[in-house]
């Protein structure tokens, strides 16, 4: 086989990955885990289910896939924004700001795998998602550290954990979801609190 034709194989094979995210993403939200089935997500992409099983290899892979589909999931170059952000207050507004349509975006997806948490394989790929956000929370606290005015009252993993409870799918549901916040006023509310709990004003 030629270069040009294993790029245009590859090629299409992502597209076909691409294609398989974006239908079974409102089969999950709509049907919730347990009734979404292989065939039905192959049928709502156009591809055998054969093609699927042997793209994705499982069910929670799709979902897995799914949840990471989109161009807003970079942390590096989230990660870098904060380093070049001069002020600790600045940077918290820019890691929430970023972060937050993340989480918006997530959120359907989210719900369904926490609904399906009694399975085995999405408890699994639950567990794998915090820790996950907790690892990228960290990172972002570590920057956040190396600037002026950061606290020394509590340790970094206390502040990660600060960081990963206002900063969550949880907190997003309770506020937005549940009480109508827009996501723009939800993330000023928890870039103001991160910004407190971390960068206290010096007292009067």
């Amino acid at each position: 086989m030629t270069a040009r034709a294993r790029t245009a194989r590859a090629e299409r094979a992502r597209a076909t990955r691409q294609r398989v995210i974006e239908a079974a993403a409102p089969l999950f939200v709509r049907d919730g885990y347990l009734e979404t089935t292989m065939a039905g997500i192959a049928a709502a992409a156009g591809v055998a289910v054969q093609t699927l099983y042997l793209s994705f290899g499982s069910k929670v892979a799709v979902l897995e896939a799914a949840l990471g589909n989109g161009a807003d999931d970079q942390p590096n170059e989230c990660i870098a924004g904060l380093r070049a952000e001069p002020s600790g207050t600045g940077a918290v507004r820019r890691y929430v700001t970023q972060t937050a349509p993340l989480i918006e975006r997530r959120y359907p997806l989210d719900t369904v795998l926490r609904a399906a948490a009694a399975d085995p394989e999405p408890a699994a790929l639950l567990d794998r998602t915090r820790k996950a956000a907790l690892a990228t929370h960290a990172l972002a606290v570590d920057e956040l550290a190396e600037k002026p005015g950061f606290t020394g009252d509590v340790s970094l993993q206390r502040a990660t954990e600060i960081v990963a409870a206002l900063l969550s799918p949880e907190t997003y549901g309770l506020l937005v979801v549940a009480q109508g916040w827009t996501t723009p006023d939800w993330a000023e509310w928890v870039g103001r609190h991160v910004a407190v709990d971390l960068f206290p004003p010096d007292p009067a």
